[in-house]
């Protein structure tokens, strides 16, 4: 789901929060945006985070890194305020379906693939979650917002605004595993009006007859 994170997040007695924010275009490429962040407050485990690299710019460019994915900004720092460390990740993707053979999304199971006429069926799997240490996962949440160019048929979100969809889950609350599921009717390319082509027709013969005027003075 997102690489390492989760896994030893799980085990440390920090609390771990991952936000995946997407924006689709009409064709199936976008958008990403994940930010992750949390706060662990034994030292021997905060040793532990930093030698897994979770909040190394190059140990996560190097997850992130693939031809179907073009990075536009990775930044990671230190929140003394609270002391949180975070991370943000912006990327560009192909096609969402793509994501599917890159590592930090290997097991997401991205699909997107046509429905009833004219409508296109979105899913996205939540991988189960273990916790230890008798944690029960409350204390550790997700959050996916989606916005999609069309209009929404049907959703299993949590939360809806306006054109974003969003579910946010607790780690308990995702239990064996959710999927996220959204049918929607992609909004058609514009043709250009009939009234531009006339203006600017208007425009150019006015332009025209003031040359032509101007000439004969």
């Amino acid at each position: 789901m997102f690489f390492l994170v989760l896994p030893l997040a799980l085990f440390l007695s920090g609390c771990l929060n991952y936000t995946q924010e997407v924006s689709f275009n009409i064709d199936g490429s976008g958008t990403m945006n994940i930010h992750y962040w949390m706060k662990v407050t034994d030292p021997n485990n905060e040793l532990a985070v930093q030698q897994l690299g979770l909040f190394n710019k190059d140990s996560i460019r190097s997850q992130f890194t693939s031809p179907y994915i073009e990075i536009e900004e990775i930044e990671a720092y230190a929140d003394t305020t609270d002391s949180t460390s975070h991370v943000k990740i912006e990327f560009n993707f192909v096609h969402i379906d793509s994501l599917n053979f890159t590592r930090p999304f290997s097991e997401a199971n991205f699909s997107l693939k046509e429905g009833a006429e004219g409508q296109l069926i979105f899913s996205q799997f939540i991988t189960p979650m273990t916790t230890g240490f008798g944690f029960d996962g409350s204390e550790f949440r997700v959050k996916y917002v989606y916005d999609f160019p069309g209009e929404i048929i049907v959703h299993n979100a949590t939360s809806q605004a306006k054109r974003k969809l969003i579910w946010e889950y607790t780690v308990a609350e995702i239990g064996k595993g959710k999927t996220i599921s959204v049918t929607y009717r992609p909004y058609k390319l514009k043709e250009t009006p009939v009234w531009i082509y006339a203006l600017s027709g208007f425009v150019l013969l006015v332009v025209i007859i003031f040359l032509f005027r101007k000439r004969r003075k």
